[in-house]
């Protein structure tokens, strides 16, 4: 195997064993949609949590989605605020004069917010306001912090640009620890007044008040938790998944807290909860993500209690049938499914419900039509995050690419094979092994290259030949694929242009003349080194140009694993035109890194140019024998030797120290072998060819003489 276009995003994985479909430890593959069919039609994947909450949550006007600057939370160690501290600090740093950096640092460090008035006169006011009320709170004293956030909002709009958002925020969590010390009465007002600052710092945000620690978003969070304190689930759900849509983490976090929370509630009180609509869809989201797999999933059981009390409280309010159609499903109730379904609308997930419903019921015209639409109606961007499978393969969930795959097998089972390529190829790299297998094995290679051509233009150079752990560009790999199959099926002048770099280029096109050499050239040593030549480049290039993508090389990754090479058999979804394509294009010889054993077949062939008794021959046959070890080739090819080669001083390390074919030598010995060959011919003979050749001689003397005496 050659590590040249080693794919090095693959490096890290160091076992070297091959693997089945299903694996306990070691590297996780990409899931196949074609490994077994029927399942991959049956199933419904799970769905991803965190699409699933921030569909519930609402844009919200002027906040832009979250960057690095947004405040997340340390849930561990002692000093919780030290990482808010740090941040605040670097921002103030940057938005500041260098003159009034350090005074306002001094400021910070105070202990009575009256020194800071004082000292800090030189500042703007509402930094002064503001510092003074960031030194009360820090020093207990939320009810005069909240003061001082206060006038600083009273000031007129363009003396407080820098310090609006951070006063309303800082206000907000100044009621709320107010609101901490007081009565139940007073509490709530405090809380409804902190509700109240939150809202305005979102408004301050989005009316392009300074806002680099973007309060504006993690005020979503802020006004969730008290909305959750005084029982607006409803509220509190929407705000979280608004903080989520946005990008923040503490959002989407926060959601996963409420969902533990709803699920972990005797019945009763939860059936209370689930009168609220965003209730309902939080837990309709848990469950259809069969969130945190198996060390934080519900037993089937309490699943499939749930599922009834969601979908008993949903009623007559079926604005998400499709999800919980789709919960259904998973949960094989199917006639459940079909009911929901009937108020689902036409979104992706209903029309890819009824596909999988209608194969069910074996209506696979009907389910390819379904399939259609569905992937028509997903957006193209929708995406559910990766996923697991039981058999620790991984996905990359974008329901329209996984529609398009599924759809893919029943093109495949009624012959559409251009139209099944099609459809896995726009998947891209999310499911690559199935197209590489359709394109290598169902495709003839003029409906590969017709496509190819066609569809698949040749990226940059710059592209193509980049290095470092970033994947090839599909495309590029598709080419090379084509590349390689043209060159295994004899078709040497079209290859080259196929291959990405100039270095393939080069190998593929010395590849195919060498093997138009073997058949062109004169003498048998000429043809003996171009097929040598040809031998050589298949062993140390072999897997870039002649290596299968797929089984039996497993070129993509880089030969290093081989995920088994099952022969195809008829079965379902599988139907026997596709089998008899794939037979007719399994590689030969159908074993790992079989171009060695064409490299070793060519090399052999070579021997069969060359004189037995020449090194050429024997050096021929020991490099050969050297790319197949431990193989019944390797046998063969030193039996060969042992019984038609010359002696050579290496022969005892047959296969192992090699010495390079003297090829210009070898021709000396094609007459030498023939006049040896004559003598051990006529070595039986040896008295009448010497009485046969003196009765000649005698003759031509007599018949010499009677010339010269009739001349005479």
């Amino acid at each position: 195997m050659s590590t040249r276009n080693w794919p090095r995003h693959l490096l890290c994985l160091s076992l070297s064993v091959p693997f089945g479909t299903a694996l306990a430890c070691g590297p996780d593959f990409p899931m196949r949609l074609l490994a077994d069919r029927a399942q991959t039609l049956a199933e419904l994947p799970e769905g991803n949590f965190a699409f699933e909450v921030n569909r519930l949550g609402q844009a919200v006007a002027g906040l832009k989605p979250t960057t690095d600057n947004t405040l997340t939370p340390y849930w561990d160690g002692d000093d919780n605020d030290r990482p808010y501290r740090e941040q605040r600090s670097q921002v103030e740093a940057s938005e500041l004069p260098e003159n009034l950096r350090d005074k306002v640092a001094q400021l910070r460090r105070l202990d009575d917010p009256q020194a800071v008035l004082e000292q800090g006169a030189e500042l703007p006011q509402e930094l002064r306001l503001y510092l003074a009320g960031a030194v009360a709170f820090a020093n207990d004293n939320p009810a005069l912090a909240a003061d001082y956030f206060s006038q600083v909002l009273a000031l007129p709009a363009e003396q407080r640009k820098l310090r609006s958002t951070w006063a309303a925020y800082s206000r907000g969590r100044a009621l709320v620890a107010l609101s901490g010390e007081a009565r139940q009465t007073s509490a709530q007002a405090l809380q409804a007044q902190a509700r109240q600052a939150f809202q305005t710092t979102r408004t301050l945000s989005a009316d392009g008040f300074s806002d680099p620690l973007e309060l504006g978003v993690a005020s979503l969070g802020e006004e969730a938790r008290l909305a959750k304190l005084a029982g607006d689930w409803n509220s509190a759900i929407a705000l979280y998944a608004s903080q989520s849509r946005l990008g923040s983490g503490s959002g989407y976090s926060s959601l996963r807290q409420l969902a533990g929370e709803l699920v972990a509630m005797p019945d009763a009180p939860l059936q209370a909860q689930l009168q609220q609509p965003m209730v309902r869809k939080l837990l309709g989201a848990y469950l259809l993500s069969h969130i945190g797999w198996d060390y934080e999933r519900q037993p089937p059981a309490r699943e499939h209690s749930l599922s009834q009390l969601l979908q008993a409280s949903a009623g007559d309010d079926l604005d998400d049938a499709d999800r919980l159609a789709a919960l259904s499903y998973q949960q094989g109730d199917y006639a459940a499914a079909k009911g929901y379904l009937q108020h689902a609308g036409d979104s992706g997930l209903a029309w890819w419900l009824r596909a999988k419903l209608a194969l069910r019921d074996g209506d696979k015209a009907q389910a390819a039509a379904a399939y259609a639409k569905a992937a028509a109606a997903f957006p193209g961007d929708e995406s559910w995050g990766s996923r697991q499978t039981p058999d620790w393969d991984y996905e990359s969930v974008k329901p329209g690419c996984r529609v398009e795959g599924e759809g893919a097998i029943l093109a495949l089972e009624r012959g559409d094979y251009l139209q099944a390529f099609d459809q896995l190829y726009r998947s891209q790299e999310i499911y690559w092994q199935d197209t590489a297998d359709v394109a290598e094995r169902v495709l003839t290679v003029d409906e590969l290259k017709g496509y190819v051509d066609a569809h698949v233009p040749a990226a940059p150079p710059s592209q193509a030949e980049e290095g470092g752990y970033t994947p090839r560009p599909v495309a590029t790999q598709l080419r090379e694929l084509l590349g390689r199959r043209l060159l295994r099926e004899g078709r040497y002048a079209e290859a080259p242009g196929y291959f990405a770099t100039a270095q393939l280029q080069a190998d593929a096109k010395a590849y195919g003349q060498n093997r138009q050499d073997a058949v062109s050239r004169w003498t048998p040593t000429g043809r003996a080194e171009a097929l040598f030549g040809a031998a050589t480049l298949a062993r140390t290039a072999g897997m870039e140009i002649l290596g299968y993508e797929m089984a039996p090389d497993y070129a993509w990754l880089g030969g290093s694993f081989s995920l088994g090479n099952p022969a195809p058999q008829p079965g379902p979804f599988l139907a026997a035109g596709e089998v008899q394509r794939q037979l007719a294009s399994e590689a030969k010889p159908d074993q790992r890194y079989h171009y060695r054993y064409v490299a070793a077949d060519l090399a052999n062939q070579a021997a069969d140019q060359l004189p037995h008794s020449s090194q050429a021959f024997a050096a021929v046959l020991c490099t050969a024998a050297s790319w197949v070890a431990g193989s019944d080739q390797e046998i063969a090819l030193y039996k060969r030797y042992v019984q038609q080669g010359p002696f050579v001083p290496w022969a005892e390390d047959f296969g192992k120290q090699c010495e390079a074919p003297r090829f210009d030598q070898a021709n000396k010995r094609y007459l030498s072998e023939w006049l040896e060959a004559a003598r051990r011919a006529l070595r039986p003979y040896k008295l009448a060819v010497l009485a046969v050749g003196a009765g000649l001689l005698a003759g031509g003397a007599w018949w010499w003489a009677r010339r010269r005496k009739s001349q005479a």
